[in-house]
C-alpha cells in the first residue's frame, strides 16, 4: 500500500472512530434535548493589590492583568488576548474535528485571530471610544491536498460549529449582578 493510500485509510478510520464516539452522544441529545444544555463556569480570584485576576483552568492557573497599553507591565495575560486565544483554540479543535469528519487530511494547520481594541475606551480617556474588541479577524492557514471546494466547505463548517466564533458573531445576552 502506498503512503498516500495509508494516510487516506488513516483519515477514513479516524472519521469512522469519531462518528462512533459521537453516535451515542448525539442519540442521547435527540432523545432528550434538555440534556444537551451544558452550563460552563469560569471563576476568577481578584487580587486588587496586584491588579490581577487569576483564573484556574484545566491546564493551570492563568493570571490576567493590565495590557501594557492600559498600564500593565506585560507579565500577565491580557483579557483581550485570552478571548482571542479561546477563539483560536476552539476554531482549531473544530477545524480538526470537521476535517476528520469530512475525511480531509491536514498536513498542517494554523489558526490566527487578530483583534482590535481602543485603549482610550478602557482607560476612560474618551467616553465616546468603544470599550472592548471592535473587530476580530480569524485566519486559517491550511496545508492539504483537498480541492478548493472541499477546503471552502471545511472552513464554512468550522465557522458554523465553533462555539467561540458563534458566540462572538451572535453574542448572547449578558447579565451582570452581585452574588
Amino acid at each position: 500500500m502506498t503512503e498516500a493510500a495509508q494516510v487516506g485509510l488513516d483519515v477514513t478510520a479516524a472519521a469512522a472512530a469519531l462518528r462512533e464516539r459521537q453516535r451515542p452522544i448525539k442519540t442521547g441529545y435527540k432523545q432528550d434535548p434538555g440534556s444537551a444544555l451544558i452550563t460552563s463556569i469560569a471563576t476568577a480570584q481578584v487580587d486588587q493589590a496586584g491588579l490581577t485576576a487569576t483564573v484556574p483552568t484545566w491546564a493551570g492557573d492563568v493570571a490576567a492583568g493590565l495590557h501594557p497599553a492600559a498600564g500593565g507591565d506585560g507579565s500577565q495575560a491580557c483579557s483581550a488576548d485570552i478571548v482571542l486565544q479561546a477563539l483560536v483554540a476552539c476554531a482549531g479543535v473544530t477545524l480538526s474535528s470537521v476535517a476528520t469528519a469530512l475525511g480531509v487530511r491536514l498536513r498542517s494547520a494554523t489558526v490566527t485571530a487578530n483583534g482590535t481594541w481602543d485603549a482610550r475606551g478602557t482607560l476612560g480617556v474618551d467616553r465616546e471610544a468603544p470599550v472592548g474588541l471592535t473587530g476580530v479577524e480569524l485566519v486559517f492557514d491550511v496545508d492539504t491536498d483537498a480541492d478548493e471546494d472541499k477546503v471552502a466547505r471545511l472552513l464554512e463548517l468550522t465557522e458554523r460549529y465553533c462555539v467561540v466564533a458563534r458566540t462572538l458573531q451572535d453574542p448572547p445576552p449578558l447579565t451582570v449582578r452581585r452574588a
